[in-house]
């Protein structure tokens, strides 16, 4: 389930922290007794998804990446250099304050606020967007903006993806094109927390028993990863992000409505 909902909501702008968070306090179930392993899975899963699906552009990027600080960098070349400035921010803000994030905000109340905030964001993009620019036409400054709204979706309930498109989105960017270029930034970023992960459960260790768990976890995120990703690119091409906007109040205020009853 955890693996299914990581999956489909790294992807979809309705913030993947957020829920995992939700869903396990309505499951009732202990973060901590389910071992980093299962997040290792987790990341390494949407990674999965993401690299086979825009296998053809991260290939083309890998080989163009040696051009990519020429002044007449073009197509991938160029676009690889957008990404690499677009990563700056997450590093930054991840190395400085990812502990402070961890602490402090992973909080029932702070998700409800990050959930309406995004929500508005999307509001505010579908109504002032021109939607008229494509991915190739993304200037370096857009690019840091765009990567800085990716860097602030360490705290739960911003939404890595809904940000990101977010900010692209009010700089012109179709809708589609917005998603291919946050899809394509997030690749480093969730490389990285992957990467991170997996360093904490090497110190750790892997139980015999987790293995399996592992294994599904991953798989199921990859899949249903993938098929979030195909879905989402389809829906934006003929869809505005209003239904994205309106189920993140609603779960905002659902959120809300259990701290006040007590159940959160």
């Amino acid at each position: 389930m955890l693996g299914a909902v990581q999956g489909l909501t790294e992807f979809l702008p309705v913030s993947s922290s957020a829920h995992l968070i939700l869903a396990r306090l309505a499951l009732g179930w202990d973060a901590e007794a389910l071992g980093l392993s299962f997040d290792v899975a987790c990341h390494a899963g949407t990674l999965i998804a993401v690299l086979v699906y825009f296998r053809r552009d991260l290939w083309a990027m890998a080989l163009a990446a040696p051009r990519a600080l020429r002044q007449d960098a073009d197509g991938p070349a160029r676009q690889a250099r957008l990404v690499a400035i677009g990563t700056v921010p997450v590093v930054i803000v991840g190395l400085l304050w990812a502990d402070a994030i961890e602490a402090h905000l992973r909080a029932p109340l702070v998700t409800a606020v990050t959930l309406s905030l995004g929500a508005l964001g999307f509001f505010a993009a579908e109504r002032f967007g021109r939607r008229s620019r494509d991915a190739a036409s993304i200037t370096w400054g857009e690019s840091l903006a765009i990567g800085a709204a990716q860097a602030a979706a360490l705290v739960p309930g911003v939404s890595r993806s809904g940000a990101t498109m977010t900010i692209g989105m009010l700089a012109g960017l179709r809708r589609e094109d917005a998603a291919r270029f946050s899809f394509l930034l997030g690749v480093p970023a969730i490389a990285a927390a992957a990467a991170h992960a997996a360093l904490g459960m090497l110190k750790t260790g892997m139980p015999a028993e987790q293995i399996g768990v592992f294994l599904v976890g991953m798989g199921v995120s990859a899949a249903v990863g993938y098929l979030a990703i195909g879905s989402l690119l389809r829906y934006l091409g003929r869809h505005s992000l209003a239904a994205f906007a309106w189920y993140r109040l609603a779960v905002a205020a659902l959120v809300v409505a259990a701290v006040w009853s007590g159940r959160g």
